[in-house]
């Protein structure tokens, strides 16, 4: 079940967080996108540039949803891809 926040995410198509990259804090765009899972699409924010993934996972937890950066993908703990089915 997503939360009120995360639904609200997937509506506007984008959200800006600040995150730390490279040493900085910044503030970055994260996409929403639809990745395919054999016949389903799951959702999940996108940002097009490589993360920490510390910071991948801390951003899934905080904004309930999966986020894929070029080197990886997070999800929140206990959920995986069929969570964001939509």
């Amino acid at each position: 079940m997503l939360s009120e926040s995360a639904k609200r995410i997937l509506k506007e198509g984008e959200i800006r967080i600040r995150v730390k990259r490279t040493g900085m804090y910044q503030f970055q765009v994260f996409k929403v996108r639809m990745v395919d899972l054999g016949q389903e699409k799951f959702a999940e924010l996108y940002l097009d540039r490589v993360l920490d993934m510390a910071e991948l996972k801390r951003v899934a937890e905080e904004t309930g949803l999966p986020v894929e950066a070029q080197n990886g993908r997070a999800f929140p703990e206990g959920k995986g891809a069929k969570d964001f089915v939509v």
